[in-house]
């Protein structure tokens, strides 16, 4: 008789990371990978934040405090919330999945767009709760009103990707406001702002001042875009309480390390330099989504860190634009595991490896 595991198992699509398989992220440093897949910042994290893990290293003999009381507290100073509403964790995927685990179960439903971040297909299998997926508009932005004609009384859990993964689309704050006014009161409404420090419409504290509005709405942030601190997995979330609560009772302890606590405490001291880590990003998007048009190519209208870009419409085909690009050692994302066949998604790296990039797609499409 062979062991047998949960039927869930079969459902859950798992997550595909950007790094090529095989391959650590030393081996990609150390390697001619271009690596322009991941939405990581090709910028290395601030100095002082590098010394401050160094200096802790020395004690690892210890467990990390279970509550990141200290990175915690220096997040309610910058955002100006109790320290009780703010939960830490391993990347804000964990607090995805400890939302869906803590709020849902058979019976229940969760609600997001599609295409979205890749880890959303994974809660409702995880869950045991129904996925409702609604289609983004023709500009490849989230539809709040096809959203919230899908909202029932079996709805939990409503994810709001913003600035969207992976096509980069943003809704203000205003549209924001407006959904949590017209939805249930009984739906918790997520906001996954990981990459909200690189649109440049509203200043990125403006969904905070929401919380005081809508203690259904919670904010999930990271530090491993704008702050550059991937490895590290450290995010967190803006939220009530009780949400707080609910999703540290599901999560194991000590799920944030020592070493991450450290780096993200530190790396908040810094703010000028996420400012400049942000400024480089958007000059450098403003090249790429240029000379992506100089190639006759249409991209979403992106606030992030990265271009959507449509192959279609160029009479490209995507398996071969993604070989041929890893051919000459630039890695990006195929469109079809993001829910959109037809694209790639390219992360802006350095100005030596975006030009390097729009020479060599030139190629491939000539």
């Amino acid at each position: 008789m062979s062991v047998t595991f949960s039927d869930k198992l079969a459902h859950i699509p798992g997550y595909r990371a950007g790094v090529p398989k095989g391959k650590s992220a030393e081996a990609v440093a150390s390697s001619d990978l271009i690596q322009l897949a991941s939405n990581e910042s090709p910028i290395p994290p601030h100095p002082a934040v590098v010394e401050a893990i160094a200096r802790a290293a020395g004690a690892m003999n210890r467990y990390p405090d279970p509550e990141a009381t200290e990175l915690r507290a220096r997040l309610a100073d910058r955002y100006g919330l109790e320290p009780a509403r703010i939960a830490v964790a391993n990347g804000s995927c964990e607090i995805l999945l400890a939302a869906a685990m803590a709020l849902c179960e058979p019976g229940a439903e969760i609600l997001y767009a599609w295409p979205a971040f890749s880890m959303y297909p994974m809660l409702a299998p995880l869950s045991g709760a129904r996925e409702i997926r609604v289609g983004l508009d023709a500009a490849g932005t989230h539809d709040p009103e096809a959203m919230l004609a899908e909202i029932t009384a079996a709805t939990q859990l409503v994810l709001i990707c913003n600035p969207n993964n992976p096509t980069g689309t943003f809704l203000p704050a205003e549209r924001i406001a407006d959904f949590c006014e017209r939805a249930p009161s009984h739906v918790t409404i997520i906001c996954d702002e990981a990459y909200i420090e690189f649109q440049q419409i509203e200043d990125p504290g403006t969904t905070v001042d929401l919380l005081a509005r809508f203690p259904n709405l919670v904010l999930l942030r990271t530090f491993s875009k704008a702050y550059g601190l991937a490895g590290t997995r450290v995010g967190y979330a803006l939220g009530s309480v009780a949400f707080r609560n609910a999703v540290d009772a599901v999560r194991q302890p000590f799920s944030v390390n020592a070493l991450a606590q450290v780096a993200a405490t530190e790396a908040l001291a810094h703010g000028d330099d996420m400012t400049e880590r942000v400024e480089r990003t958007v000059a450098e998007r403003l090249r790429v989504e240029e000379g992506l048009a100089g190639l006759g190519l249409r991209t979403a209208q992106t606030e992030a860190n990265f271009s959507w870009i449509d192959l279609v419409a160029a009479g490209a085909e995507e398996v071969r634009v993604v070989s041929a690009l890893a051919e000459r050692n630039l890695i990006v994302r195929a469109g079809t595991p993001l829910g959109g066949p037809g694209h790639i998604r390219v992360t802006y790296g350095t100005r030596a490896q975006n030009e390097l990039f729009l020479g060599v797609l030139a190629e491939i499409l000539a």
